[in-house]
């Protein structure tokens, strides 16, 4: 696929980036060479490569999954405008 002037303004303008008309050739040649780039990336064989979302091994720390109330309720509603009986209250929006 090769990418012309016509087409890289078109993409500059989708990309609402101001591109005067002069620079123009060297942006297509530019989106030229980044598609040579990613077709020679389609050439590399990764037959039995698994994928992997790191390059350096890395483990979570874990916690147990446990329910709790979290103790925070105080802590909580005290940034509350209003709150009344341990919750929220809120102006009511239904008649």
């Amino acid at each position: 696929m090769s990418i012309d002037e016509s087409t890289a303004a078109r993409v500059a303008k989708l990309a609402r980036i101001k591109v005067e008309p002069e620079a123009l050739p060297a942006l297509a040649i530019e989106f030229n060479n980044i598609l040579g780039f990613i077709e020679q990336l389609s050439e590399v064989d990764v037959e039995g490569v698994e994928p992997m979302t790191s390059v350096t091994p890395l483990r979570l720390k874990r916690r147990m999954d446990v329910v709790t109330d979290g103790d925070q309720q105080k802590k909580i509603l005290a940034n509350a405008p209003d709150a009344r009986e341990g919750f929220f209250a809120v102006p009511k929006v239904v008649e």
